[in-house]
């Protein structure tokens, strides 16, 4: 008898517990815009160009080691370092010099392969991959297969280096995808942790 009573008081006191140690942490923090920086391509990124009227110009396009994109027409134009809007008003321009009359260009980033963001701690897949634009904390934690049991959804940690220093966030992800905390945008470069649920 007593073996049992001990087993159901163990029973009780876990299913009390699948939560301690993870109520979410107030104020939440709020999503830091991205930079020019942030958004600057780099060696191996994937650029998505579309020229309005023109299929023959637009198209998916490298970005070389060398920070080279070769574009049709007007050959190399340097991007490495260039945020896409500043990519896309520099095609426009030389687009515009004796070859187009007014033209109207698009440019997307597909794929920031110079860019990486790390999660790891209680995921089922701790990996580095490249960032996407405008990547929520939830779709980093999904890119590494999403939380374990153990996880603790409510106090993920993410590391961020600004101006050389580093800053820490503690984003409540539980509480974003039941819609009672805004959405924590992800940075190029950031560190995602998750830590175990204490018992």
């Amino acid at each position: 008898m007593r073996g049992a009573a001990l087993v159901l008081l163990l029973a009780v006191a876990g299913a009390s517990c699948q939560s301690c140690g993870d109520k979410p942490i107030a104020p939440f923090p709020k999503s830091q815009p991205l930079t020019g920086a942030d958004r600057a391509l780099g060696p191996g990124d994937v650029v998505e160009i579309r020229v309005y009227g023109e299929p023959d110009l637009s198209g998916t396009f490298d970005v070389g080691t060398d920070g080279h994109i070769n574009f049709p027409l007007i050959g190399l134009v340097q991007v490495r370092g260039i945020a896409p809007p500043a990519v896309r008003n520099e095609i426009q321009r030389r687009l515009a010099d004796g070859y187009l009359k007014q033209p109207s260009v698009t440019v997307r980033v597909t794929e920031y392969r110079s860019k990486k963001v790390t999660v790891e701690g209680e995921v089922r897949s701790p990996a580095t991959f490249p960032y996407t634009d405008d990547m929520g904390i939830r779709e980093a934690i999904s890119r590494a297969g999403g939380f374990t049991a153990m996880a603790r959804r409510n106090a993920v940690k993410v590391t961020r280096v600004v101006q050389g220093k580093a800053e820490v966030f503690v984003v409540a992800v539980d509480e974003i995808s039941k819609g009672r905390a805004p959405d924590f945008l992800i940075h190029p470069g950031d560190n995602v942790h998750v830590d175990q649920r204490p018992f």
